[in-house]
């Protein structure tokens, strides 16, 4: 019983051009240029893709850091005012600190009358 193979009929090492076991080794040798030619569009974008992400990220970390800072100058102005308004609620001055309340509520009714225009 004889088995059908790639190459039947040709000796072994004779393949040529016209042989089977050659175009059978050549198909797979397309087809692994083509899934090669594939992976490395894949790497590529790939590459690409962290390239961006890693600029991204940069960009990201330059914006927290600014914001960090301004954070920083606005609790050190916040706390001047706080240590500001405990030295005024502290001391015996009831008509600056009524002066001040009517000043909160009409910044509020302010901006609350601003928002309802919009």
């Amino acid at each position: 019983m004889r088995h059908a193979g790639l190459g039947e009929g040709v000796p072994p090492g004779n393949y040529g051009n016209y042989g089977y076991a050659n175009s059978g080794y050549r198909a797979c040798e397309e087809e692994n240029e083509r899934l090669t030619e594939s992976l490395r569009n894949k790497v590529t974008a790939t590459k690409s893709l962290s390239i961006e992400i890693g600029h991204e990220v940069k960009h990201q970390n330059k914006l927290l850091a600014e914001m960090d800072s301004q954070f920083d100058a606005t609790t050190g102005l916040l706390g001047k005012t706080m240590r500001k308004l405990k030295i005024l609620s502290r001391g015996s001055q009831p008509k600056l600190l009524c002066y001040m309340m009517l000043f909160s509520l009409f910044v509020i009714f302010v901006i609350y009358w601003i928002i309802k225009l919009r």
